[in-house]
């Protein structure tokens, strides 16, 4: 009968499979917001380097992906003489790699791998390498490549050239043995290698020709640390480690060189390495971006600012012309106001005192037409009334022409230059490269003109409705009795002791008195009504000053406000698009550095590899 299966333990195969899983289609999901960050970058003068950042990342990536399953491809890097072939030869346990001293300098690269293993699974092109199939237990998870020199005075865009050969095998491997010597450890041109190199691969360190020279790895240690995390270091004399692993035997440190690389890369580490060299190539390629972008964005921060300080400027010009039509046109204030108090008061008197006073006009006309009896005052009426049209419709007119003048002629063309002067410098220093018509002189800034007059339409049309709230909130502000009270009796009043001096009159002077006085006559009445007509154009006159008064105090706000608030968003409105696309791909960046970097701490790095600390983030 079959042993019970051990629950707990399937419980933790299980889960460790679908965190794997998981974080295969976090990746998935990384590399396509990455794609699309790219497929969406802005037209300025870094694009072109972050799309090929970018695709080469993305080319890595894809090569990561198809060696997923595949043995480590763990390579040598180092100097002329420093020992690469030497330390394979040792690993191999026989000498399947020429040394330096034997060879010359321009070779093909040697790589030794299980006889079930072929170039091509690990993405390497056959022809690129010497291959050597040896069935060792040393073999059993990796794959070992001895690459060329890297310090050498090849041209490395040369093909053929050792450098072209070294740059195309670099991107294949996931751990790098970087064997320098007491002589090279300090060579400029094989750090300039590491630095590019080391993106995306686990490094280990170790020092050759531990039988002539001193060991200076604490030394060498201090040169690393600025940049990597280096981990073990091993002190090795390959020559003779080569002599005892021919034998079987291993020991002193080329023995703890064998057992360490045995233990960080067998089992399921090849998996965590390529994993953690994927975060490592994400973490490096985005912080370039971001370096690109940063030595851009002062310049476009430069730009909107600008942007914001001639909008700032011509809008407060627009402001002040705008208050100027505002208050110049106060009767027409006046009567809104009147209007609307009129309807809000509804019946009572005053209310209808004031529909008398807006309507006056056309009464009087209306009585002058009732009245006429004769051809020439046909005609005189006819002309009043004529005249009174006209008036109506020069006044909208000249309204409609106020408000062509603010949407079309808001600035004049001194203005407009001054500002697009300024603005296109500003942008030809943030690289904007797509700029408007207007921006390759005066002949073309009728399309300046054009944004200008949508700017301010767009502006008048905001005006508008803060003005139709302004009459709101006034109306409503005086619409209670704390004002219309006093209005109201002081009109009560003035009809009560008119008609107390009639009635007086009626009933007491021509009746009762003695002697009795006449009834009052027409001139009494006229005179009556005349000091009426007085008595309530002082109040209307009271009315209207009040107003006017508020009038002009809550215009006088709404105007700082226009001005404090409002920055012409349409105007240089292509320029405000480029910079905020900047900005935003730049937000775009630090948001998949953010998710990276989150990436990283779910990771199960090997504690003990060597690796590039990332490319610090640069600051905004």
């Amino acid at each position: 009968m079959a042993p019970p299966l051990n629950s707990t333990l399937f419980y933790n195969m299980a889960h460790s499979e679908f965190a794997y899983l998981d974080l295969l289609a976090e990746f998935q999901d990384l590399e396509h917001a990455i794609a699309q960050w790219r497929d969406h970058l802005p037209d300025f003068p870094a694009a072109g380097q972050l799309r090929t950042l970018v695709d080469r990342l993305l080319d890595r990536v894809g090569q990561l992906r198809l060696r997923i399953e595949s043995p480590l491809v763990v390579a040598t890097l180092g100097g002329t003489g420093t020992g690469k072939s030497s330390l394979v030869n040792a690993l191999v346990g026989s000498e399947v790699a020429t040394p330096g001293r034997q060879r010359p300098t321009t070779r093909i690269p040697t790589l030794i791998c299980r006889p079930d293993i072929s170039p091509e699974q690990l993405g390497i092109s056959p022809d690129k390498v010497q291959l050597v199939h040896r069935d060792l237990p040393m073999l059993r998870d990796l794959v070992l490549l001895d690459c060329p020199d890297p310090d050498t005075t090849e041209d490395p865009s040369e093909s053929g050239s050792n450098l072209a050969r070294l740059h195309e095998l670099l991107p294949h491997c996931d751990v790098l043995l970087v064997t320098t010597t007491q002589q090279k450890y300090r060579s400029f041109r094989v750090a300039e290698e590491l630095t590019a190199a080391a993106s995306g691969a686990r490094l280990v360190f170790v020092q050759t020709h531990a039988d002539q020279d001193d060991d200076i790895r604490e030394d060498w240690r201090r040169v690393l640390d600025a940049h990597y995390n280096v981990g073990e270091m091993f002190y090795v004399d390959c020559l003779s480690a080569l002599a005892d692993a021919r034998q079987g035997v291993y020991q002193g440190e080329f023995a703890r060189l064998v057992e360490h690389l045995t233990r960080e890369l067998s089992g399921t580490a090849a998996k965590r390495i390529r994993r953690a060299n994927f975060v490592d190539l994400l973490q490096e390629t985005l912080a370039r971006c971001q370096q690109r972008c940063q030595e851009w964005l002062p310049a476009v921060q430069r730009l909107q600012l600008a942007l914001q300080e001639q909008r700032h400027r011509l809008a407060q010009s627009l402001v002040r012309r705008l208050q100027q039509e505002l208050t110049a046109d106060r009767r027409e204030w006046e009567r809104r106001l009147l209007s609307e108090l009129a309807a809000r008061w509804g019946a009572s008197p005053f209310a209808w005192v004031l529909r008398a006073y807006l309507g006056l006009g056309g009464l009087v006309l209306w009585a002058a037409l009732l009245r006429s009896r004769s051809p020439a005052q046909m005609i005189l009426w006819g002309s009043v009334e004529a005249g009174r049209v006209w008036r109506r419709r020069h006044r909208a007119r000249r309204a409609a022409e106020a408000g062509a003048r603010i949407s079309q002629l808001a600035w004049g063309k001194h203005e407009l230059r001054e500002a697009a002067t300024i603005v296109a410098g500003y942008a030809r220093d943030a690289g904007m490269r797509r700029v408007p018509s207007w921006a390759q002189g005066d002949a073309h800034l009728e399309g300046l003109q054009a944004e200008a007059a949508a700017a301010v339409e767009a502006f008048s049309a905001r005006a508008a409705q803060d003005v139709s709230r302004l009459v709101e909130r006034m109306v409503d502000a005086n619409r209670g009795w704390l004002l219309r009270g006093p209005l109201e009796l002081l009109l009560v009043a003035m009809v009560g002791l008119l008609g107390f001096r009639l009635a007086r009159n009626f009933f007491y002077e021509s009746w009762l008195a003695t002697p009795r006085q006449p009834v009052l006559g027409l001139d009494f009445y006229v005179t009556a009504g005349l000091w009426l007509v007085v008595w309530c154009g002082l109040l209307v006159w009271l009315l209207s000053a009040w107003l006017r008064r508020g009038l002009k105090r809550r215009v006088n706000e709404l105007s700082e406000g226009w001005a404090r608030e409002h920055h012409l968003g349409r105007l240089f409105a292509a320029h405000e698009e480029y910079c905020r696309a900047v900005q935003g791909s730049v937000q775009e960046l630090e948001r998949l550095q953010a998710r990276v970097e989150e990436l990283r701490q779910q990771l199960e790095v090997p504690p003990r590899l060597g690796h590039r600390y990332p490319v610090p983030a640069a600051s905004g």
